[in-house]
């Protein structure tokens, strides 16, 4: 069965053009986020759970704007303990959607501008005013300036429209009181809100899930037989990894050389030159800033 059949043929499109396949979190996780099922992921970091959570609902945005115009509106709601993160996903989200709207121009249909913006401790007064007088379609915050957002009235309007909650990286607010502040927040927007928002968690690492699943949709909702009423995607926690030793082709001594530094900038380039993302671990900062200059 093909998981992207039932998307809006412009987000087809995209998605093939972009990726070869989706990824297990994707291809498990849509079929219950598409039927309105709360929904934990839990899958290694890189498996594509962010694009599970939010593809679903750009396309709903999309498939809304082909029968009416947009209100000035929160529909998606992203939530992350991290506001780099935050950020990160604000970034992200820009260009998919950008492409998206060009395929679609591509295959002659005109898609309205899905706009996104961040809420955070670092956000100015004037752009919080602007996001209460027209707000985004995707809302980026933390647990703390959702909570600010429920007690004033006129930023807690702006979420009577949302349909979908993104709790990222959920195993670093359970057991907390960041994570109890949450899970208060979440319950005032399930009243705020027209109707209760579904839930999507994310994280690659959960243990138990079962735990987990239940602060991500409340202690009042769970099955007959005492399970929290949540569809899990538990796809492990370990990535297939693929590990090497490599030592420069001079002989090594108590003291490495500058010829043999060359050697393994010279290896570091190559393998950067081949990979997309690099990350490079050194002892010291000093040792940073000199392999990065020299790089």
């Amino acid at each position: 069965m093909d998981v992207l059949s039932d998307f809006h043929p412009a987000i087809r499109a995209w998605f093939r053009q972009r990726f070869s396949a989706p990824t297990d979190a994707q291809a498990e996780g849509w079929p219950h986020i598409r039927a309105g099922s709360d929904t934990l992921i839990a899958a290694p970091t890189g498996s594509g759970k962010t694009l599970a959570a939010f593809l679903a609902g750009i396309d709903a945005l999309i498939r809304q704007a082909k029968r009416e115009p947009l209100d000035d509106a929160v529909s998606i709601l992203y939530v992350s303990p991290l506001r780099a993160l935050g950020n990160d996903i604000h970034r992200n989200l820009e260009t998919p959607l950008a492409e998206i709207r060009r395929v679609a121009a591509s295959l002659g249909e005109e898609l309205p501008e899905i706009r996104v913006a961040v809420r955070s401790g670092d956000t100015p007064a004037s752009k919080r005013q602007a996001l209460t007088r027209k707000p985004p379609h995707i809302l980026i915050t933390t647990p703390e300036s959702l909570y600010l957002l429920l007690s004033a009235e006129r930023s807690r309007g702006t979420l009577r429209h949302v349909r979908t909650v993104i709790v990222d990286e959920i195993h670093a607010l359970v057991g907390n009181r960041r994570g109890t502040h949450l899970a208060l927040s979440l319950a005032r927007l399930d009243h705020v809100a027209e109707k209760r928002p579904v839930r999507i968690g994310l994280s690659a690492t959960q243990k138990p899930i079962a735990g987990m699943a239940q602060f991500l949709v409340g202690s009042d909702r769970r099955r007959g037989d005492g399970s929290p009423d949540c569809a899990l995607v538990d796809l492990g926690h370990q990535r297939d990894l693929d590990i090497a030793i490599e030592v420069p082709p001079s002989e090594l001594d108590a003291i490495i050389s500058h010829p043999q530094w060359d050697e393994i900038y010279e290896r570091l380039a190559e393998l950067i030159g081949a990979h997309h993302t690099t990350l490079i671990f050194v002892n010291t900062r000093a040792l940073a800033e000199r392999v990065g200059h020299r790089l």
